[in-house]
């Protein structure tokens, strides 16, 4: 397909590298040229140096003959209007990137009118996820599937664990719960295993489960439990504002540092039931004075990377129990792994997961197209939830007489209500929702492309 991306930063750049990996025709407007020389020299991408916004700028683009426009600069306004005069100029589809609270409860109203197909907002989706994972903070990380009725959580296994040593053909038996362990990390190696690998200590699991057994999964696997009561956010940025609002819901104390006075007098006229101060959140002193030491969870969501690392590493530490670490640049996160920073969000990578899952979907409207799509275990495995049709020739077949591809895993069928962790007497049925986990590098856009040929 050919995409315009417009915009060239955190969310142009890794859209543009992610896409015209999977072979789209990628053309990148920006009004940096220094941006634009280095996305040519690095990517396979054309680009137009300009303002997206620009009528002329978007004809020497030739988006009217585009399939898709996505944009994705640092103003709302901009991305809003790009995509009015793309859809003008006959553009199929546009995506806008949209960040302000403010607007995003009017775009639903006027989305049709506006021309947009998907408006992507990072910073609520991040806070969404960071959320999540403080309900369960013994988990590194939460992905949802079905509607929220299936997920896949991510979690180390301790020296102690009832799992170290086991064959994965007996992983009932040892956790009374039905789950699918569907990716291992151990080491640099990620394994798609099969019921005879064995699991080790130390190995850090994917494991899938309705969202129903994950208590019991916690549970029955001894994992130290703790209800968080009280969270201290570091940096007052839109996804602290949306963070906060959700915590403070479900009656989680707050309290929130940040180093500008402003901004400070916004939140505390937002957020009226959490405890603002006014101060430096990378400064040990204050941290000490405001009792990080004796808080139940921190989340770090300063602009800055290296302050965001910094200041997890000290709440680790100290012991806190749940520490959560937002990170834009995520290139380096495998440097991190034996540095105490173990459960990073990255609001680029929710945005372009999301982008991609679309993408899918417009080339392979007629088949089984992605409904959801995450990538697991630093991005080198996919895990893609499908609705199966009445085209899917291993309809009714048992699993047992169908052959996966190598590197795929079939992790969870959705039928109705009805959750199943498949093993091989069970089937695959019209209208049923798949949870297929596979290496990143397949480039899977439709159910059957799974099946080796025979099946």
């Amino acid at each position: 397909m050919k995409i315009v991306i417009v915009g060239d930063g955190k969310v142009g750049s890794a859209l543009a590298e992610q896409l015209s990996k999977e072979n789209h025709d990628i053309v990148v407007i920006d009004s940096n040229k220094m941006v634009l020389q280095e996305a040519q020299q690095a990517l396979d991408v054309n680009v137009v140096h300009g303002n997206g916004a620009s009528l002329k700028i978007q004809q020497l683009a030739n988006v009217g003959s585009s399939d898709l426009l996505i944009a994705a600069t640092s103003a709302d306004e901009i991305n809003i209007l790009c995509c009015i005069v793309a859809r003008k100029l006959g553009c199929r589809r546009t995506i806008a990137r949209i960040r302000n609270p403010e607007y995003a409860s009017q775009m639903h109203l006027l989305k049709d009118e506006l021309g947009l197909n998907l408006m992507i907002n990072p910073e609520r989706a991040t806070a969404s996820e960071i959320f999540r994972l403080l309900q369960f903070p013994s988990f590194l990380k939460r992905d949802s599937f079905a509607k929220g009725r299936v997920e896949i959580v991510e979690l180390i296994l301790q020296l102690d664990s009832p799992l170290a040593g086991i064959l994965l053909s007996g992983l009932y038996r040892a956790v009374k719960v039905k789950v699918l362990v569907c990716a291992v990390e151990r080491g640099s190696e990620v394994f798609i295993p099969d019921g005879n690998f064995r699991l080790q200590a130390g190995d850090k699991l994917s494991v899938t489960a309705s969202s129903g057994d994950l208590a019991r999964l916690i549970r029955n696997l001894a994992i130290p439990q703790r209800k968080v009561r009280d969270v201290m956010i570091v940096g007052g940025s839109r996804i602290a504002f949306y963070l906060a609002e959700d915590l403070i819901a479900t009656g989680v104390n707050v309290k929130l540092l940040e180093i500008d006075e402003q901004r400070c007098n916004q939140l505390a006229d937002m957020l009226p039931k959490a405890t603002i101060i006014h101060a430096d959140g990378s400064d040990r002193h204050v941290l000490d004075t405001e009792g990080l030491a004796q808080t139940d969870a921190v989340v770090t969501l300063t602009d800055i990377d290296e302050e965001n690392l910094i200041i997890s590493m000290y709440a680790n530490f100290l012991g806190v129990f749940k520490v959560i670490t937002k990170i834009n640049r995520t290139e380096f996160t495998e440097v991190l792994k034996d540095k105490g920073i173990d459960c990073v969000v990255s609001p680029k990578d929710l945005c372009c997961n999301d982008i991609v899952r679309y993408v899918r979907a417009m080339e392979n409207r007629k088949g089984e197209a992605a409904l959801t799509l995450t990538r697991i275990v630093d991005d080198r495995v996919e895990a893609l939830e499908f609705r199966a049709n009445k085209q899917l020739p291993q309809l009714g077949k048992p699993l047992a007489q169908l052959s996966l591809k190598p590197g795929t895993l079939l992790a969870c069928i959705t039928r109705g209500n009805r959750i199943i962790i498949p093993t091989g007497s069970d089937t695959i049925e019209k209208e049923d929702t798949v949870i297929v986990v596979a290496d990143a590098d397949r480039l899977i856009n439709d159910l059957s492309e799974i099946f080796t040929e025979e099946a």
